[in-house]
């Protein structure tokens, strides 16, 4: 177990060099810099600028910096953000996120294997063909089209919700089935596809015969077999969570990194596109990361086949 996790960590390493060197590189494709918008600044005023941040060196000297920088764990500062470090602006707004995204992954799980298991265990009835319709509702709409509708509805017409913010707890549910709703149907396709195979094997058979209750058949036996594909799942949802926070936060008006990459990416920030690539990168591997761990966990003979 301590060689397949040692092997992960180094895995990472040149998955997140990669990262923020393709990121470092294309922002700098891009045409016009950080100040070249500030109608207000003259030519003269644009060059210190520059010179100042160090956007007038060659890029090989600009790309050697900030890799040394970074592996101290200074990210820099803001270009648009006078006296603001990228770490500041991180530490401020990480905390939302991950509110949000924890929300988001808590309720997918939840909805997910509850209408999992019920379709599962009453296959080919309506218990079985009312979610699954569900869920592939939950599938075929976009966040940035289920977010306006549960605005339109609960929001404005309702009048039960903000219609957008983030300072009370019930501001939190919109945006959090918003993001986790298509997770939501995807768990609960694998959750009933899973117990399906499950179910008709020989040690749950057996355990019926020998008059186990029924519930701790499903909980116990059945369902962390089933768990498997559910787990391998979660690394690209929390990553594709974290991601897709980028739209939620910026429709419902949360001030969590993903808006703050939005403006970034519009201001281009240079220095905090590439703090936050290199933040999110790092969290996509710890995701990844801590599913790999969980299915070693859950099949050991995963250990041998992926160490």
């Amino acid at each position: 177990m301590i060689r397949f996790v040692v092997n992960r960590l180094l895995q990472a390493v040149p998955v997140l060099l990669a990262a923020v060197t393709i990121a470092f590189f294309l922002v700098r494709l891009a045409p016009g810099g950080p100040f070249t918008q500030e109608k207000s600044f003259s030519e003269e005023s644009i060059r210190r600028l520059n010179d100042h941040y160090g956007l007038n060196d060659p890029v090989g000297v600009q790309y050697a910096r900030y890799i040394g920088n970074l592996l101290r764990g200074n990210l820099g500062p803001s270009f648009k953000y006078s006296n603001r470090t990228v770490n500041e602006i991180i530490s401020e707004t990480f905390p939302v996120s991950l509110e949000l995204g924890c929300l988001a992954l808590g309720f997918a799980t939840c909805i997910g294997l509850a209408a999992g298991i019920l379709a599962a265990l009453r296959p080919n009835t309506w218990r079985d063909y009312t979610p699954m319709a569900l869920a592939m509702t939950g599938i075929c709409v976009p966040s940035f089209v289920l977010g306006p509708l549960l605005v339109l509805v609960f929001a404005i017409q309702a009048g039960w919700f903000n219609a957008a913010g983030w300072d009370t707890a019930a501001d939190r549910l919109l945006p959090a089935i918003t993001l986790g709703s298509a997770y939501a149907a995807y768990i609960a396709r694998l959750t009933r596809g899973s117990m399906l195979e499950i179910l008709p094997a020989d040690f749950i058979r057996t355990s019926r015969a020998t008059g186990v209750l029924e519930r701790r058949i499903v909980t116990r036996y059945a369902l962390k077999n089933a768990l498997i594909p559910v787990v391998s799942f979660m690394g690209p949802a929390a990553a594709g969570i974290v991601t897709g926070s980028f739209v939620v936060e910026t429709i419902f008006n949360i001030p969590g990194m993903g808006k703050m990459f939005v403006q970034a990416a519009f201001n281009r920030d240079y220095s905090l596109i590439l703090g936050l690539v290199a933040f999110y990168s790092l969290l996509i591997v710890i995701f990844n990361f801590a599913v790999d761990i969980a299915l070693a966990w859950l099949d050991p003979r995963l250990r041998k086949v992926t160490s």
